[in-house]
């Protein structure tokens, strides 16, 4: 979803000023090691440098054809290839986040999608794992599970809407990842972080919801990915009938995910306005 990421980030944490926030007290955290920032930097540098070439693939492609319609199919490999990425490497690092999570605590806003999901699932993160999982997964979801295996959308103006609003979205988020890495977090950057997700989550959430709802008529006609009875597994399954649930789950998430973000905008840029009268 839009701004999937900022549901995460951790309390009390302003970004790259969190070293400071850490030296004022008794004890001070234990970051990644050279080796592990070195990683995530060089991945998130090549996350932002793949939405870097979703957006010019977007921005190219309407100077070509002097239309937004059907623009999906100009950045459809690598938005696939970059969302589905993240998910991947994600998962591969499961193992070994459990088996360093007593040895230090990795700030959560260092990290990739699921690896927040992961943190949350196994306690480095005090957030809500089903909320965080929400996000994540219904990306994932919505560009194979709807938009790839209904051809039909693929034209419609609400994947369009969708994209925009997740390609700005990650480039400013992994720009976010790379600069609290490095220490050098800049403000403006920060200040995006934080405030663009007020426009760019609900369109975002707009866009896939009026995706769904796209589908679902050409979901019902070829009975896709619908089991029905009798079989010799006893067993049926209604997709079309589960697109309307993932529909409906989106009214009592939306709400809490939006407000937590905004709570958590007047929290991280009060800190920083602070910081910056004590210097």
């Amino acid at each position: 979803m839009a701004a999937a990421s900022a549901t995460a980030v951790a309390k009390g944490n302003g970004g790259g000023g969190g070293r400071a926030g850490d030296a004022s007290g008794t004890r001070k955290k234990k970051g990644p090691g050279p080796l592990a920032t070195a990683y995530l930097v060089i991945y998130n540098v090549v996350m932002t440098a793949g939405w870097l070439v979703i957006a010019v693939g977007l921005v190219r492609a309407y100077l070509a054809k002097g239309s937004y319609h059907s623009l999906y199919y100009s950045i459809e490999k690598p938005l696939k290839f970059f969302q589905t990425g993240a998910l991947l490497e994600s998962l591969g690092q499961y193992s070994s986040l459990k088996l360093q999570r007593s040895k230090f605590r990795l700030k959560t806003t260092r990290l990739p999608e699921l690896d927040i999901v992961l943190h949350c699932a196994i306690g480095i993160v005090p957030s809500s794992v089903v909320l965080t999982s929400f996000q994540v997964m219904s990306r994932v979801f919505l560009i194979w599970a709807v938009t790839h295996s209904v051809k039909e959308v693929q034209t419609e103006d609400s994947v369009l809407l969708f994209v925009i609003a997740w390609t700005i979205t990650e480039i400013i988020r992994y720009s976010f990842y790379t600069f609290s890495l490095l220490n050098h977090l800049p403000y403006l950057i920060k200040w995006a972080r934080y405030t663009l997700f007020i426009v760019l989550y609900p369109m975002g959430v707009s866009g896939e919801l009026l995706t769904i709802y796209a589908a679902l008529p050409f979901v019902r006609q070829a009975g896709l990915y619908s089991i029905s009875l009798p079989n010799k597994y006893n067993f049926s399954f209604d997709y079309y009938a589960f697109l309307i649930l993932i529909m409906i789950s989106y009214i009592p998430i939306f709400p809490q995910l939006y407000f937590h973000m905004i709570h958590q905008r007047r929290k991280v840029l009060s800190h920083t306005e602070e910081h910056k009268k004590f210097e």
